[in-house]
């Protein structure tokens, strides 16, 4: 069964990524054809997580990844557990050099629809949340339209990563009820770019890749800037920002056009969806028709500004 030498002792010897390149290479395959057999598997591995895994940049340790391992192994005829072997032990998980601070929230304690963006995290490799990377730094500046809407957000952002391989950042965006996902553009400013996309209407979700030029290894930053534009019109009342973990300095600044003033503006803050806000107190518009906050440190939870119409 094993007729290629270098399979066989990359099988013998490891890595796992030399082996499983190795295999791949002997059996002629595309990562595409691999990952059309993993699907026809009921298994949905990215082409970028395969690409990883034989790079040995990122190494399966999920579940799922580990079933698509198992699967990999009758896929590319191999003896049972040959490459499972290679993996040895999982890494241990604990808190180590730059992770974060322990009070992670789950999705589902900063958004509602936290099932529909875990369906399509998992389209972009079950990676592509934030774990892997702390916002050390975010500037965000949304702009408010005549129709009353909001029409265009830019962030700027310094991440830091605290796991080895970090090489993208996912942006998440949840629109109001009647966003039309299909007219929301993404467009990278500064020191990224726009990867894949996957948006879901019924629940006005977006979520995009922003691909680093580098990966990152613990303790390493990354300046992003980046822009949002979302023309459905639909009329709004408050811009909030939900973080699942602690986070350096947020400043939020909010603008408006001179025919569409709001009154009554405040910031808040709250600990999850359902919550009720926290009244923080009132802000006041300056000269350029412009609210903002600034938050030095940020517990998880969400934080924005809300306001009235007359």
């Amino acid at each position: 069964m094993l007729d290629d030498q270098e399979l066989r002792i990359a099988l013998r010897d490891g890595p796992f990524h030399a082996a499983l390149r190795a295999a791949v290479e002997a059996r002629g395959l595309t990562l595409s054809r691999l990952r059309q057999n993993l699907e026809e598997r009921g298994l949905r591995v990215g082409m970028t997580s395969l690409s990883y895994w034989q790079q040995g940049l990122r190494r399966p340790e999920r579940p799922e990844s580990l079933r698509a391992v198992r699967a990999l192994e009758e896929i590319l005829v191999l003896p049972p557990r040959s490459l499972m072997a290679l993996l040895g032990p999982p890494r241990p998980r604990g808190r180590g050099p730059g992770e974060p601070p322990q009070g992670t929230l789950p999705y589902s304690a900063i958004m509602e629809s936290s099932h529909t963006l875990s369906a399509l995290l998992q389209d972009l490799d079950g990676v592509a949340d934030d774990r892997r990377l702390h916002i050390a730094t975010m500037y965000e500046t949304v702009q408010v339209g005549l129709d009353r809407s909001i029409v265009r957000r830019e962030t700027l952002q310094v991440v830091r990563a605290h796991e080895d391989a970090a090489d993208r950042y996912i942006m998440i965006y949840w629109g109001d009820l009647g966003c039309d996902v299909e007219r929301v553009r993404i467009r990278a400013l500064e020191d990224c770019r726009v990867g894949r996309v996957r948006r879901d209407g019924p629940t006005a979700l977006v979520v995009a890749e922003l691909l680093f030029d580098r990966v990152l290894q613990t303790g390493d930053t990354q300046v992003i800037r980046y822009e949002l534009a979302d023309p459905s019109g639909v009329e709004t009342a408050k811009y909030e920002r939900g973080f699942r973990f602690p986070a350096g300095q947020y400043v939020l600044r909010v603008n408006f056009t001179p025919a569409a003033l709001p009154v009554g503006v405040r910031r808040f803050t709250r600990p999850d969806p359902g919550a009720h806000e926290h009244d923080q107190g009132e802000l006041v518009l300056n000269a350029h028709h412009a609210v903002h906050l600034v938050a030095d440190t940020l517990e998880p939870g969400l934080i924005g500004i809300q306001w009235n119409w007359p």
